[in-house]
């Protein structure tokens, strides 16, 4: 059976996950962690929750984190991962589209009543805070809720088909969908990482990206641990102290004994894929990801397989096919949008059946949103987002080839390009926003004149913005809508 119990249960000795913290880690065998999820699965049961529970875990990345995510996925409840750092009305968001019944919250919050206490009572779900005691992480009831009156219910096993997690598109096109994903998502996605990646019980990962992202919590922790590998989890990421506790961790050697570099994301221009490569000596492995499929569907293989910059890779694990708005497959090398198929996928969204039935073809594939094409040896080059690319007179030009040209210039540090409203013929035009490695090292001119040496003049942006910082999200990924209402909105004047 397909489940995290199943997954994660050992009597193993060897260490699983260690918290770097003063004066010494906390390191956590496979052993303890399983009795540690097993005692809090059994803290849920008394409480109420259940089979089909939503479970809020307002909590940064902690060994408490952990514990209660893997607790109430292994009681057939569903753990729902939220940004800490969310505003109240952000959590109200969330905690009423899943009707949580639990939110988790740090140690001292609720005295504070915080954002996450006052959307939770707001929406009558009970209330605890989880903390480390030392030796268990304890579950501290301070509001009953929805609860109240419930006697508890069973410890009982998760079945392959229980919804083990929901997480919340990115809404970079509307309003945050909900997508939920099975026990039998999760470990095939895990599966199938372990197996690019060629992941071993000696592979010691560092996690630098917020458990709350499937990226962080599916790639960089549940994956190698279900390798029998280790994951240091720091609470979070610090540019000061990476390559610090990097070393003194040992996670996988220090440089130059790097095995691999993993990009996903975002995309990764060229000129970057070749100076990590340079500078770390390990190959750079660019790859392809969406919350919609537990994480993974292409990525670039190690050596001696062919990694080629500017492409995500092949299928891993899962059918990948470009097909047309009917559902019919393109041509070889023509650019239609990006479907996959596979048991890593969402059966669908939550309360949503718009979005499904727009979503997914008659073949079962699942529409992406992407646009791209396979080079003749099968490999993905994703060209945008269909909603995203630029309509310039009928000209559909890809924002990440105007990203990427941006990028090769020496003087620029980040760019990302986007659609502005056009008045004359065109109807849309080109916007860019850039930094610069140095201020005023460049032009609005000169970078106009640089795009218009590369590529073909209708490519040319009509306005540039030199700007010191891009907005992004919390997971530092770009959303150009909001970059380009960002650069569009007027600047009130003094």
């Amino acid at each position: 059976m397909a489940t995290l119990a199943r997954a994660f249960s050992s009597e193993s000795s060897d260490l699983a996950v260690l918290v770097p913290q003063k004066p010494s880690p906390l390191a956590i065998s496979y052993k303890q962690l399983s009795a540690h999820v097993s005692q809090f699965q059994a803290q849920l049961a008394r409480l109420g929750v259940g089979h089909g529970g939503a479970v809020s875990l307002a909590l940064v990345n902690s060994y408490e984190f952990i514990v209660a995510f893997l607790g109430a996925s292994w009681q057939r409840a569903i753990a729902a991962p939220l940004n800490p750092a969310y505003k109240q009305e952000e959590f109200e968001f969330y905690i009423e589209d899943l009707n949580s019944t639990l939110v988790l919250v740090p140690q001292g919050a609720y005295a504070q009543n915080g954002p996450a206490v006052r959307a939770g009572r707001k929406f009558n779900a009970a209330i605890a805070e989880c903390y480390w005691s030392g030796s268990e992480v304890v579950l501290d009831l301070k509001e009953r809720g929805k609860l109240a009156g419930n006697t508890g219910v069973k410890v009982e096993p998760a079945q392959e088909d229980d919804v083990a997690l929901v997480l919340h598109t990115s809404g970079t096109t509307g309003r945050p969908k909900a997508v939920p994903l099975t026990h039998k998502n999760l470990t095939t996605t895990m599966k199938n990482i372990q197996a690019t990646y060629q992941l071993t019980p000696q592979d010691r990962t560092y996690l630098v990206m917020p458990l709350f992202h499937v990226h962080g919590l599916l790639a960089a922790f549940l994956a190698p641990l279900a390798s029998g590998g280790s994951v240091i989890v720091p609470t979070k990421f610090s540019a000061h102290e990476f390559w610090s506790d990097f070393i003194t961790y040992k996670a996988n050697c220090p440089i130059p004994e790097i095995r691999f570099i993993r990009s996903c994301s975002s995309p990764l221009s060229p000129k970057t894929f070749q100076d990590l490569e340079k500078t770390f000596n390990a190959p750079v492995l660019e790859a392809y990801a969406m919350t919609e499929a537990a994480h993974q569907m292409t990525s670039n293989p190690l050596p001696p397989g062919k990694r080629q910059p500017g492409s995500v890779g092949i299928g891993q694990g899962v059918e990948i096919k470009i097909l047309d708005q009917e559902g019919n497959e393109v041509a070889q090398g023509a650019e239609a949008e990006i479907c996959v198929r596979g048991e890593n996928v969402t059966k669908g969204y939550l309360n949503n059946p718009a979005a499904n039935k727009s979503s997914f073809t008659k073949g079962g594939f699942f529409r992406t949103g992407d646009q791209g094409k396979k080079d003749p040896d099968g490999y993905v080059i994703i060209t945008g987002r269909i909603k995203e690319l630029i309509n310039k007179g009928g000209e559909k030009i890809s924002p990440i080839e105007l990203d990427n040209t941006l990028l090769a210039n020496p003087k620029v540090a980040e760019a990302v390009c986007f659609s502005i409203p056009d008045e004359g013929h065109y109807g849309e035009d080109i916007g860019a926003a850039v930094v610069l490695k140095s201020a005023g090292t460049a032009t609005e001119e000169e970078l106009k004149s640089w795009v218009a040496g590369k590529l073909a003049k209708f490519k040319t942006p009509k306005q540039v913005w030199i700007v010191t910082q891009i907005p992004k999200t919390a997971t530092g990924k770009i959303q150009r809508r909001k970059v380009a209402e960002t650069m569009l909105t007027p600047k009130p004047k003094l």
